[in-house]
């Protein structure tokens, strides 16, 4: 048989490929060895990169996520005027090996050819918005891990805050730690700074603070205790920081909606302690808080993750998931599903709905509790908990889409439908197996197993 050579038309033109590394970036603007340029890292670096690209007549630019590097590059390209394109490593493999020189080639001759998808980059208000929150996020974990620190101590200290209280670092968990660090010791005294509803008596927990207070254990919970307020007051301003960054970007917008009464739910701990509920509001102009599930820091995930534009960047509910991960990905050969599971994800907003699905798993009704206890019967817990973040997902993306408020349907209606679709199913199935009712009937009367 001849052999053939196949060309593919060029699509883009002027595109250039950049392999982004630690210590050196290479650039390629062409297939040959001369068309490789190895740039450093530094700012004039990169300065003389984009008067080498100027100089090559290149418009676009492509690099690959790798780490963080790729960020300072990508906001200086964009600044100087590029076209500025990011690629995730999936599915870009090149099959001629794996050096700097043939990845940034690579990365060439996919663009030109326009075989390359790029990925999702948020508007520069939604970046602001976002390095806040992924640092509270940051500074909320390492205020969890500081508080296993303090009751370990305490542990250690046999003051068993752990067991008479709900919450070591709640007031009065706070109350009785500060006590004993101005160095008070005794346990009735010590047991009255509880306040609130206790699920013990004063006298069980001032049992449970006679300790042994050995001076190296009370020096440790002292240093941690100086450690947990310092994250939380660098939480709270950052919370002040990202309020102030989301209503600039709100003032921008130039779009006001009409005030409405707004769902209010209690503030559990380690959530925003901003308005998000009304923020959310004003920037969407959806109450996402009437949602089962939705807390105030799924909202400030959303906001952060993607911005504004939601429907503009995802035409539809379920491009919107499919980002996500959160939808089956359906591998389909011969006219057959063979494969149908759900892509894994880092993605942060995918997480955040994922708790949020947990949530809803704990309450008591609902039809999104519903349809996670069904899923959860046939399929278990970890699927229920998937399937229920791309229901939360396809609800905000449709809510925000129609600019309609969360409307769920009557628990006993979404029971009738459910019904409705399991006699469908069972219809189908008996059509397909060209069973009818009398045959059904026959084999009961004769008692056939």
């Amino acid at each position: 048989m001849k052999k053939q050579n196949v060309q593919l038309p060029v699509i883009n033109y002027h595109v250039a490929g950049i392999d982004v590394g630690s210590k050196e970036h290479w650039v390629a603007i062409g297939q040959n060895s001369a068309d490789v340029r190895v740039f450093g890292v530094y700012t004039k670096d990169m300065d003389e990169m984009v008067c080498f690209l100027r100089d090559s007549n290149i418009t676009e630019v492509v690099m690959e996520a790798t780490g963080t590097y790729w960020q300072t590059l990508y906001s200086h390209l964009e600044r100087a005027g590029f076209k500025t394109i990011l690629s995730t490593a999936r599915g870009i493999k090149n099959p001629a090996g794996k050096t700097d020189r043939l990845d940034c080639q690579w990365l060439q001759q996919l663009r030109t050819l326009d075989l390359l998808k790029p990925s999702f980059i948020p508007e520069k208000d939604v970046e602001k918005i976002r390095q806040y929150t992924r640092y509270r996020n940051k500074l909320m974990l390492e205020s969890t891990a500081c508080i296993n620190t303090i009751q370990k101590i305490l542990q250690q200290l046999n003051l068993r805050l752990d067991v008479v209280l709900s919450d070591v670092v709640g007031v009065s968990g706070l109350n009785i730690i500060n006590a004993i660090l101005a160095g008070e010791r005794d346990g009735n005294v010590l047991a009255s700074l509880a306040k609130g509803n206790l699920k013990r008596t004063k006298e069980e927990i001032a049992s449970a603070l006679i300790g042994n207070w050995k001076e190296e254990l009370l020096y440790q919970l002292k240093d941690q205790m100086e450690i947990y307020n310092h994250l939380q007051k660098s939480m709270n301003n950052t919370e002040l920081k990202a309020e102030e960054a989301l209503l600039e970007a709100i003032a921008k917008m130039e779009i006001s909606y009409e005030e409405v009464p707004l769902t209010k739910k209690k503030i559990q701990k380690g959530q925003y302690k901003i308005n998000v509920s009304k923020l959310s509001y004003q920037y969407y102009g959806v109450d996402l808080m009437a949602v089962e599930g939705i807390g105030q820091n799924t909202i400030m995930t959303l906001i952060s993750e993607v911005g504004h534009d939601i429907c503009k960047k995802f035409p539809s509910a379920k491009s919107f998931t499919k980002w996500l991960r959160v939808a089956p990905n359906h591998k389909i050969t011969g006219g057959k599903v063979i494969n149908h599971r759900t892509p894994k994800s880092k993605n942060l907003l995918a997480l955040a709905l994922r708790n949020a699905a947990n949530t809803i798993a704990q309450r008591k009704e609902g039809v999104l509790k519903t349809f996670f206890s069904k899923i959860a019967f046939k399929k278990g817990r970890a699927a229920a908990i998937t399937a229920t973040a791309r229901k939360l997902g396809v609800i905000i993306w449709t809510m925000i889409k129609n600019q309609k408020n969360y409307a769920p349907m009557n628990e006993l209606k979404y029971d009738l439908k459910v019904k409705a679709s399991v006699i469908k199913n069972i219809k189908n199935a008996l059509k397909r197996h060209k069973i009818n009712i009398d045959d059904i009937i026959y084999k009961q009367n004769l008692n056939i197993s």
